[in-house]
């Protein structure tokens, strides 16, 4: 029975240990997202890994010569558990795939917000705290002020990791 799998890979790799995945037959893929950076003074558009040194392979792990992987270019490790690959939940990378854009990237819809706008924060280790956005930082992020244990703590977060919302908009002393 194929299950996806999760492959480690070296840094910044992943597309090579893609290619020689694919190259040996399996079914790898390295899911991918446009993010903007800036590099020498101007803005541009890259093609970035969603999961940094990591990409998903399809194998049936009874039948496939799996061990080979941990061999190819580019490739740290295969995840394995009790001597065999771990494999990924059932449709874990069918819901990722949805959220493909039309060029094969993953379409992360970032938030629009703007200095001074109330932000509830959606992932990450302040997930479901209600925050004010400070400034727009680069690579799509945003320093934010939170409330924590009455204190004012700033936080730099992914733009993409956030919602605006009109709870906690009241004047700030």
């Amino acid at each position: 029975m194929n299950a996806w799998c999760v492959v480690n890979t070296l840094a910044h790799q992943e597309a090579r240990a893609e290619l020689n995945l694919l190259r040996q037959g399996f079914r790898a893929w390295f899911p991918v997202m446009m993010r903007t950076r800036r590099h020498a003074r101007k803005l541009e558009t890259i093609r970035a890994p969603v999961f940094p040194g990591y990409l998903f392979v399809e194998l049936d792990p009874d039948r496939e010569p799996w061990s080979k992987i941990n061999h190819s270019f580019g490739v740290r490790r295969l995840l394995t558990r009790e001597s065999k690959p771990q494999a990924l939940p059932d449709g874990f990378v069918a819901t990722l795939r949805e959220a493909l854009d039309h060029d094969g990237s993953w379409a992360i819809a970032a938030a629009a917000v703007v200095p001074g706008q109330a932000v509830r924060i959606t992932s990450g280790p302040f997930a479901e705290q209600i925050a004010h956005v400070i400034e727009l930082a680069p690579n799509d992020r945003v320093r934010v002020l939170l409330d924590i244990l009455g204190r004012g703590v700033m936080a730099t977060v992914p733009r993409s990791a956030m919602i605006p919302t009109t709870l906690g908009c009241g004047p700030r002393s």
